[in-house]
């Protein structure tokens, strides 16, 4: 397929008069020179922090500048791949879009359906962080009944983790034979996928008055160690009543920072929800709800993948539920440009 040399044009500078270079250039100076004073390194997180912003900054100034040149040079193949990695980043632009996520998948109705279905979420989704770069970590599990999962928390981390997780926020919606059943039958399934951006502590101020901790033996991960002391937590935010439950790791210390760190996403959850829902850097990271179906995936008696939000179809389902479903959001991120 023959390289449109003026779309091409048009996308290129549209990243150039989004991206401006010499901003970026002018704050690579200032962070190196921060980072050269006497006191740097006496804390580390927020240096480590500012090393890696700077890291950021000069790969992407490399970037721009690369496929500025290989247009120039006519290289339009290798610069159509740098200006579309870069044109979809443009539409992440909101101010945790850069940063990581907390990722929950919840069953809905349909039983042990609908708790086998939420699995089969969990399987695309890690495939999907696989294929992407991204890490992750299973924070919290509460097993299904019979199969599957009731639902489960992620931390995924990685660049523009959120930005692009956030898309998957809704309901999805199975349609399959039932493996569960002798007949075979036709059974709908519906799971919440619930995305929150990772908050740092400094943003959301929790007071220690405000929490009530409880303590248990976990019953999830980790084996016969997890089980014989308490180290599962549960909070109760005393204000709000939010209660958070962590049990996959080994030590209770493990599990009440990642408590905290769930309950400071759903604070400010709360705060947004407060403030005007039309600012436009939100407007697409709105908490889902069980009235938001975003996605049908139908197995019987045909197969099709669906996004309703953008009609964005695929038909190889079995590519879908093994994580490829980058086309998907970058279809949604382009329509909410």
């Amino acid at each position: 397929m023959e390289i449109n040399k003026e779309e091409l044009e048009k996308k290129l500078n549209g990243i150039l008069k989004k991206a401006d270079l010499p901003f970026k250039k002018k704050e690579i100076i200032e962070l190196e020179k921060e980072s050269i004073t006497p006191n740097f390194w006496s804390d580390p997180k927020n240096a480590s922090k500012i090393m890696k912003k700077i890291n950021d900054l000069k790969k992407e100034v490399e970037d721009i500048e690369m496929m500025q040149l290989l247009y120039e040079e006519n290289q339009l193949k290798e610069a159509e791949i740098l200006i579309n990695k870069y044109n979809i980043l443009l539409f992440l632009s909101g101010p945790y879009d850069k940063g990581d996520a907390i990722f929950s998948i919840h069953a809905g109705q349909g039983g042990t359906e609908a708790m086998d279905w939420t699995s089969m979420l969990f399987r695309m989704y890690t495939r999907y962080c696989e294929k992407k770069g991204f890490s992750y970590e299973e924070i919290d599990r509460v097993p299904g009944d019979e199969a599957g999962i009731k639902s489960t928390i992620l931390n995924i981390s990685g660049d523009f983790a959120y930005g692009y997780l956030k898309c998957e926020a809704g309901v999805h919606r199975l349609v399959r034979q039932s493996p569960f059943n002798a007949d075979k039958l036709r059974q709908t399934s519906f799971a919440l996928v619930e995305v929150l951006p990772a908050i740092e502590d400094r943003e959301i101020s929790i007071r220690d008055d405000e929490i009530e901790w409880q303590f248990y033996r976990s019953g999830g991960h980790g084996g016969q160690n997890v089980n014989k002391v308490a180290t599962a937590v549960r909070l109760i935010h005393k204000p709000t009543g939010i209660i958070v439950s962590c049990q996959t790791e080994r030590y209770q210390g493990a599990n009440r920072e990642s408590a905290l760190k769930i309950l400071r996403s759903k604070l400010w959850k709360i705060e947004e929800e407060k403030r005007e829902k039309t600012i436009a850097g939100f407007k697409t990271e709105k908490m889902a709800s069980w009235g938001h179906q975003i996605r049908s995936y139908v197995l019987h008696p045909y197969k099709l993948v669906k996004d309703l939000r953008t009609q964005y179809e695929e038909t190889n389902t079995d590519k879908v539920l093994d994580g490829d479903i980058n086309t998907f959001i970058e279809t949604f991120l382009r329509k909410n440009e």
